[in-house]
């Protein structure tokens, strides 16, 4: 798959705020919470998907990893009604699961250049390249955090992910 240009736009989600590297403490309580949350809403939700940032000059790929931001989602098919958040956390609270910090969220990202990334995560640099130069072609700069969609398991031998992102005209 080339990068492509898409406009992505408003998505009511699940959603847990963090800080720390993929697959730490941290990272893992919060996907644990989401999924206990989502479960007890009882409507489908997913996949998994991350908005990813760093508070730092440097580029992300060279800020340690335990000083990584995210966003950490589960789309939902439409906002939940008046109350069933909190329900849904009461009912799975005896879980230990980080239940209090899922709340819904709606993004809107605009316009965004993605791209489906297939191998491992480590790997993913090669793909942003493609992604960094399909933006440049195309007069545009990103406009917003990194977004990944996780389209299989963390644990897959084959793993693919969507990336995604907003950008803006240069």
């Amino acid at each position: 798959m080339n990068p492509e240009l898409t406009t992505q736009g408003p998505v009511t989600c699940l959603n847990v705020t963090g800080l720390g590297e993929p697959g730490g403490t941290e990272h893992l309580s919060a996907i644990s919470a989401l999924h206990a949350v989502a479960g007890a809403m009882g409507g489908p939700a997913g996949p998994l998907e991350g908005l990813w940032w760093v508070e730092d000059e440097r580029p992300g790929l060279q800020v340690p990893r335990e000083q990584w931001r995210w966003h950490l989602l589960l789309p939902l098919p439409a906002a939940p009604e008046p109350g069933r958040l909190e329900q849904a956390r009461e009912s799975v609270r005896a879980s230990g699961a980080a239940v209090d910090r899922v709340r819904v969220a709606v993004f809107t990202e605009g316009p965004c250049v993605q791209m489906l990334h297939h191998g491992p995560f480590s790997e993913e640099p090669v793909t942003l390249k493609a992604m960094e130069e399909f933006m440049d072609e195309h007069a545009l700069v990103p406009n917003g955090p990194h977004h990944e969609v996780y389209l299989t398991a963390f644990d897959d031998p084959d793993p693919r992910t969507l990336l995604r992102q907003p950008v803006r005209p240069a």
